[in-house]
C-alpha cells in the first residue's frame, strides 16, 4: 500500500475510534464520506489479501483459486475481492490467486480486458490471444496441483461458477489440468467469514448505527399513539438510513403484539399497550448488521411496562447467554444448536434458535445455527465448524405467558450481533436488556 494511502487509512480508523465504539441511545454515530469509506475498505482488502488469503488457501490445500464470472452474474465472492468503487464485474472477468508457498505469498492477477486495479493486474494481451487460452497459458506456466473453483452443493457462496463457464474452462485446460480442478467452497466460505482485527474493532461502531436509529424510531418524536402506523415507522427508518448515506440489505420490518382484550385487534395503527418489534439491517463499509428489538407503548398513567413483558425479555436475554456459552471454536453449527436448545429447555424456557453468520452478506457465509423451521439441525450448512474471528447475528426467540395479558403467550424475538474470537464471544456495541418505553 502506498505510504500516503496507508496514512490516510490510519487517520480514518483513528477517527472511527474516537467516535465510539459505544453510542448512547438516540445519538446517531458519525458516518464517513464515501471517499473515506473507500480508503478504509481498500486498506482492509489489501491487508486481507496479503495476510488472510495465504493461510486460508493452505488450510484448504488449494494451490490456485479461480473466480470466473460475468457482469450482472457475479460470483458471490467477487465483490469481496474487488475495491470499494467496483460495483460489478466487467464483461467476462477471471481472477486468479496462486499460492507461491512460504513467505512468497499469493500471486494475484486477472485475465480480463481491464484488470482490477493494482490488486489484480491483467495478464491478458487482448488483441493477441483468446481470453480462455490466456487463462490456460497462465495456469500451465504455474503448474498448480489443486485448482480451486467455486462449485458447491452446500453453500451458495462457493457455487459461483456457472455451468457454461466451467465447460469452457475444462475445454481450455485440457484433460490433464482439468483433472486438477477441485471444489473451493470451504475456501470461499472461509474468505468471506474471516474478519481482520481492524474490521472487528470498527464493527462495534457499525452496529451502533442501527441501534441508535431504533432508539430514535421507537420514540415520541416518530410515533404518535393512535395516529402512526407500523408502515409509517418502517418508511421512517428506511428514509433515515438513506439520509445517513446507508443502504439496507432488507426492508425494515415493524410488527405489533397486543392483548386479545385490546379493542384494536389487527389495526395497523400503533396504540397504547402495544408491544412493538423491529427487524432492521444496514450495509456500511461493506459489512452488514442485523438487529431485532422491542418497545412498549405506555398506557395513560403507566410509567413502566407490565412485569410479565419485562420478565419475558429477561428470558430472551437468558437464551442469548446460553447460546453464546455454547459457541466454541471447532464445534459445528448443529452441535451448538443442540446443546443450547437442551440447556434452555432444561431451564424451562420455550426457545427457538436461528442464528446465522454475518459479514459481507446479511445471511452470510459460515455455519448455520438452526433455522426457524429446522430446530433439529440443518444438514450441510449446519455441519460446518465455527472458526475464530467471525461474526454472527444471534437471532432467536422465546415464548412466554404474560399474566397481565390474561396468561396470553407473547413472543420475544431478539437479534444482536456478536463476534467470536480466540478469547471467546461477545456482543457488538450493546444488546437490549430493557424494553424501550414510548409515551
Amino acid at each position: 500500500m502506498p505510504v500516503r494511502t496507508r496514512d490516510r487509512v490510519l487517520l480514518v480508523i483513528l477517527l472511527l475510534a474516537a467516535l465510539g465504539p459505544f453510542a448512547k441511545a438516540g445519538d446517531i454515530p458519525a458516518v464517513l464520506s464515501l471517499k473515506d469509506q473507500a480508503a478504509v475498505y481498500d486498506g482492509w482488502l489489501s491487508t486481507r489479501l496479503d495476510k488472510l488469503l495465504p493461510g486460508l488457501m493452505r488450510r484448504e490445500k488449494i494451490d490456485m483459486w479461480l473466480v470466473i464470472c460475468e457482469e450482472y452474474n457475479e460470483d458471490p465472492v467477487y465483490l469481496s475481492l474487488a475495491p470499494f468503487a467496483s460495483l460489478s464485474a466487467r464483461r467476462l472477468t477471471m481472477l486468479v490467486m496462486f499460492d507461491r508457498g512460504g513467505d512468497k505469498g499469493v500471486e494475484r492477477f486477472s485475465v480480463n480486458r481491464y484488470g482490477i486495479g493494482r490488486l489484480f493486474p491483467t495478464v491478458w494481451k487482448a488483441n493477441q490471444e483468446d481470453q480462455w487460452q490466456a487463462l490456460a497459458r497462465a495456469i500451465k506456466e504455474r503448474d498448480p496441483k489443486r485448482i480451486g473453483i467455486d462449485e458447491s452443493d452446500v453453500f451458495a457462496f462457493g457455487d459461483g461458477l456457472s455451468a457454461s463457464k466451467k465447460a469452457r474452462l475444462v475445454q481450455a485446460l485440457g484433460p490433464d489440468y482439468a483433472k486438477r480442478l477441485v471444489g473451493a467452497e470451504r475456501l470461499a466460505v472461509g474468505w468471506l467469514e474471516r474478519r481482520l482485527p481492524e474490521e472487528i474493532e470498527v464493527y462495534d461502531h457499525i452496529c451502533a448505527i442501527p441501534h441508535a436509529v431504533i432508539a430514535a424510531a421507537f420514540s415520541a418524536s416518530v410515533i404518535t399513539p393512535g395516529v402512526t402506523t407500523v408502515a409509517d415507522v418502517e418508511w421512517w427508518i428506511w428514509e433515515k438510513f438513506r439520509s445517513l448515506g446507508q443502504t439496507s440489505w432488507f426492508n425494515p420490518g415493524i410488527s405489533v403484539q397486543r392483548p386479545k382484550s385490546s379493542p384494536y385487534k389487527d389495526s395497523p395503527v400503533i396504540h397504547p399497550g402495544d408491544l412493538l418489534h423491529c427487524d432492521i439491517g444496514i450495509n456500511y463499509l461493506r459489512l452488514d448488521t442485523d438487529t431485532q428489538q422491542h418497545a412498549y407503548v405506555l398506557n395513560p398513567g403507566e410509567t413502566d411496562a407490565p412485569k410479565g413483558l419485562k420478565d419475558a425479555l429477561a428470558k430472551g436475554n437468558r437464551l442469548q447467554d446460553i447460546l453464546l456459552g455454547e459457541m466454541k471454536i471447532g464445534l459445528t453449527g448443529n452441535q451448538v444448536l443442540a446443546a443450547a436448545l437442551k440447556r434452555a429447555k432444561d431451564e424451562g424456557l420455550r426457545p427457538s434458535i436461528y442464528t446465522h453468520p454475518l459479514g459481507v452478506h446479511g445471511h452470510a457465509a459460515g455455519p448455520t445455527i438452526g433455522l426457524w423451521d429446522r430446530q433439529d439441525g440443518v444438514p450441510g450448512p449446519g455441519d460446518y465448524p465455527l472458526f475464530a474471528d467471525t461474526v454472527y447475528s444471534i437471532e432467536l426467540n422465546i415464548v412466554d405467558a404474560v399474566a397481565e395479558w390474561g396468561g396470553q403467550d407473547v413472543q420475544i424475538a431478539l437479534e444482536q450481533d456478536a463476534v467470536l474470537t480466540s478469547s471467546g464471544v461477545r456482543f457488538l456495541d450493546r444488546r437490549q436488556t430493557e424494553l424501550i418505553l414510548i409515551k
